[in-house]
């Protein structure tokens, strides 16, 4: 199915990855919402609608919590389509730093505000550093790791076709664990479409059974590997901070950056993501109407 031409939407489908991907792609800021992958699997979440913009670039729409947002990923449209698009939906959402570099200040002259969006940066850290975990910052890490490369007998493989089941019985075991669905359809979506979607990850073992796996896709032109899934048995004590460094190991020197996603504005999660000591954020910008926020 053809993307079709702003302003005609249409809900993102699987065959729309080769027109889409190459300019995703390209971005090089780096936010780990702005892949196919990424729009495709929460596609039912957020209700996510795309268009070509005219000038090039594209819109996608969706909502959270009863608010309409859209993102512009490659480029801003025009001013008339800009503001029609303000117009009809509550906020643009993700605007990347490099284009509120750019354009905060006609937005602002025009009546926009632009402000960060903290609960939606992006944590990032350096390969090497999620990979050595060296010096007096990481010693509890290296402890738990420790703990749990010396009390189980381990083995990491490539995810594949031969063990995706593997990983989606971990998947299953989590969700019952949690009591909650969370991110399951999405993260079950993914191992079973990996391969078409371009992502890469591994499996891990523990006493030869499946324990845990991570799932990801480089962006930011190659630079920078987004880490979207990872999910274990939590019963193995250490075991996510294993993956954590053991997957981080298996990945390329090439690349410099992990971006481990966004908190999301829980003070749980935020702390844990702060004790890996990230070496910066890809920052994220909120456009709303006026004085609203």
């Amino acid at each position: 199915m053809p993307i079709p031409l702003y302003p005609e939407f249409a809900p993102i489908a699987l065959d729309m990855r080769d027109e889409l991907y190459p300019a995703l792609n390209l971005s090089r800021d780096g936010i780990s919402e702005f892949t196919f992958s990424n729009l495709y699997l929460f596609r039912g979440t957020y209700g996510y609608r795309i268009a070509r913009l005219p000038g090039g670039g594209f819109v996608i729409e969706g909502s959270k919590q009863g608010k309409s947002f859209f993102y512009v990923p490659c480029c801003l449209p025009d001013d008339a389509i800009f503001d029609e698009l303000m117009t009809g939906h509550d906020y643009l959402k993700n605007l990347s730093e490099s284009q509120a570099d750019a354009h905060r200040l006609s937005l602002e002259a025009r009546g926009y505000r632009v402000d960060e969006d903290r609960d939606n940066f992006d944590y990032l850290y350096l390969r090497a550093d999620l990979a050595e975990l060296s010096g007096k910052a990481y010693h509890k890490k290296r402890n738990l790791v420790n703990a749990f490369l010396n009390s189980y007998r381990y083995e990491q493989k490539p995810l594949s076709r031969e063990n995706v089941a593997d990983a989606i019985a971990v998947l299953d075991e989590w969700r019952s664990s949690k009591g909650v669905d969370g991110d399951y359809a999405a993260a079950r979506e993914a191992l079973e479409l990996y391969d078409r979607l371009g992502m890469r990850g591994c499996v891990y073992y523990v006493e030869s059974a499946p324990a845990g796996w991570c799932l990801g896709e480089p962006l930011a032109r190659g630079k920078m590997f987004a880490i979207h899934f990872e999910k274990a048995c939590d019963r193995y004590k250490g075991i996510y901070q294993f993956i954590n460094q053991a997957f981080a190991q298996s990945l390329p020197a090439y690349f410099r950056h992990v971006n481990r996603e966004q908190d999301l504005g829980d003070e749980g999660l935020r702390q844990a993501k702060m004790t890996y000591r990230p070496c910066g954020f890809v920052k994220k910008y909120r456009v709303t109407k006026g004085g609203a926020r």
